[in-house]
């Protein structure tokens, strides 16, 4: 078995919008009310798919859950009427941040030699915590190989869960044994710490992990307060390679050398807080990159455009490839949309090591099938969404015929 990391992008939903629901996503609030272009953003999502793809790398997708969700207002004894809040959030489309779909083990890291795949609770915010029965549905297909894959139940409500976002894993190779590395959150300011350490413990558990190669760090209460709700706002890790704000741990020293523990040949790629502030790097989100080995094995760091845009994140990027370290090259992708709800390039994906051969071929991306997406969404996604539009039952049932059209053409109708 040949096993690769595949990225499996969530394809954004045609009721993409801008309600402002997730407390502490300081992008999302910013613009809550704002128009928004789910064409537009779908479209860029699959064009940032097929730039994975021209550098060589497999590349999977999952789709947009049921929206709007009539069951979850119904379970409320609600409707499109009763609270503009709440409709909102039956018409969430963030599941196409993927990276909180689940939590996954590669089959190299587990007691049983197979990939575990846990999907996130998301219980912080109610507009994503209805959304992990739906999911779970997509992985139960994707992934229905039992002899490779294991799916689990998402870990109690007791305990948030919010997925990939918080979990890191250094490796020599992707189909090699790794390490593990858990970042949970205990306090965050105003803003909720999403992770729960007990989460954490309890997947490394489900997963069969061996705590001789697991490490669980607390995210600082400084990086939340400041709009990283997630760890992957401000660190992320590729095979042998840290790359962290200087200020997204609580112990910043401690956690490497907790890291180093178990994985003696970590390499560090550390931004200092004097070259890029914790506000700027969330504001960019220049750790919400894609850090990728490509098939020449060099690094490559996929960011959005708005790092490009920002004086001290592109002089900093600059000087990180002059000097030869680990990551050799930055490449930026127009990700606008879903930037401005809160969400960059690794917000869109979830990491799976795999053999591709394993995976349900419907899931897996090609250019003929990337051209099928794009027509699909071309010709049934709405062009634009106002605030007012949200609840609107005429663009409720345009909403839900685009997303039906989506499944038939992928021949995935068991999901409608």
């Amino acid at each position: 078995m040949s096993c690769v990391e595949i990225n499996f992008d969530g394809i954004v939903g045609p009721s993409h919008n801008y309600a402002g629901l997730s407390l502490g996503n300081l992008a999302a609030t910013r613009h809550a009310g704002d128009a928004s272009y789910p064409r537009a953003a779908a479209l860029q999502g699959i064009a940032k798919m097929r730039h994975n793809m021209a550098l060589g790398l497999a590349q999977g997708f999952l789709l947009p859950l049921p929206r709007p969700n009539a069951g979850y207002l119904a379970a409320l004894g609600a409707d499109n009427t009763t609270d503009p809040v709440l409709t909102a959030q039956a018409w969430s489309a963030s599941s196409m941040w993927t990276a909180n779909a689940a939590t996954v083990s590669p089959a190299g890291d587990t007691a049983d030699g197979r990939c575990h795949l846990t999907p996130a609770n998301l219980v912080t915010m109610p507009h994503r915590a209805q959304e992990w029965p739906d999911t779970a549905r997509q992985l139960a297909l994707a992934f229905a190989d039992r002899t490779h894959f294991a799916l689990h139940d998402p870990v109690p409500p007791t305990f948030g869960d919010e997925g990939a976002a918080n979990h890191m894993r250094l490796c020599e190779r992707h189909d090699t044994a790794g390490v593990e590395v858990f970042v949970y959150g205990r306090s965050g300011g105003a803003f909720p710490a999403r992770q729960h350490e007990q989460a954490s413990r309890a997947i490394a558990r489900l997963h069969g992990l061996d705590l001789e190669r697991t490490v669980f760090i607390e995210q600082a209460p400084k990086a939340i307060a400041a709009g990283a709700f997630h760890n992957d706002v401000v660190a992320v890790a590729n095979e042998r390679v840290l790359f962290t704000h200087a200020e997204a741990f609580a112990d910043q020293q401690g956690a490497y050398n907790a890291i180093r523990d178990k994985f003696p040949g970590l390499e560090v790629v550390e931004v200092p807080a004097d070259a890029v502030s914790l506000n700027e790097a969330i504001a960019t989100y220049l750790f919400n990159a894609q850090l990728l080995t490509l098939p020449t094995g060099e690094m490559a760091l996929v960011v959005p455009t708005e790092c490009t845009d920002s004086p001290a994140v592109s002089a900093w990027l600059d000087r990180m490839v002059a000097s030869n370290g680990p990551i050799r090259q930055v490449l930026p992708v127009d990700v606008r949309q879903s930037m401005a709800n809160g969400g960059g390039p690794a917000c869109l994906r979830l990491r799976v090591v795999a053999d591709p051969a394993t995976v349900d071929p419907r899931f897996m991306l090609s250019e003929a099938k990337a051209d099928l997406l794009e027509n699909t969404i071309a010709a049934h996604w709405p062009e634009q969404i106002d605030p007012a539009d949200v609840g609107s039952e005429s663009l409720a049932q345009d909403v839900i015929a685009a997303r039906l059209s989506l499944l038939e053409t992928l021949g995935l109708a068991e999901l409608g």
